[in-house]
């Protein structure tokens, strides 16, 4: 059974996983350290860090035994609500935490009054594509602020 906890940006277990996320990320994309212009490199970081003033709620995915095992954060880009940073624990996957966040947070975006939700993924993680078209998120063209520097991205967004 996976319960979902609304927290802020900074809850500790957050912090936890987002790293875990990362580590996974480097893992999958490797380093492009050397591969490619420094100020590309740094366009990139920058499209791909989040500002916590623009943070909504993060969600964390708990399980029975009150572990965090799955996050996700809901913040505003311009005039849209974006999803960021969804990872869930190897250990705790096929078990409803990804369905289960991120229906609170299509819940998130009705309460902001939100149309939609739109979320970006890379191109190395079939697994959270397929995700997405299961769960009936619909493919868009790439947008700002990935355009420019993860163009091969694909974009995904929900009407709500």
């Amino acid at each position: 059974m996976i319960t979902i906890e609304r927290v802020s940006w900074d809850d500790p277990r957050g912090v936890v996983l987002r790293a875990r996320m990362d580590e996974e990320m480097h893992e999958r994309y490797g380093s492009s350290a050397g591969d490619e212009d420094p100020a590309v490199t740094e366009e990139r970081n920058r499209a791909l860090a989040v500002d916590p003033s623009t943070v909504i709620t993060s969600l964390l995915a708990i399980d029975e035994s009150g572990e965090a095992v799955g996050h996700i954060a809901v913040r505003r880009l311009r005039d849209e609500v974006e999803l960021k940073r969804l990872i869930v624990l190897s250990s705790a996957r096929g078990k409803g935490a990804a369905t289960a966040l991120l229906d609170e947070c299509e819940r998130v975006g009705r309460e902001q009054g939100a149309a939609r939700l739109i979320l970006q993924t890379g191109d190395k993680q079939p697994d959270a594509v397929a995700l997405y078209e299961k769960t009936g998120w619909r493919a868009i063209p790439v947008y700002e602020p990935y355009a420019a520097t993860m163009p091969w991205s694909f974009c995904f967004d929900k009407a709500l």
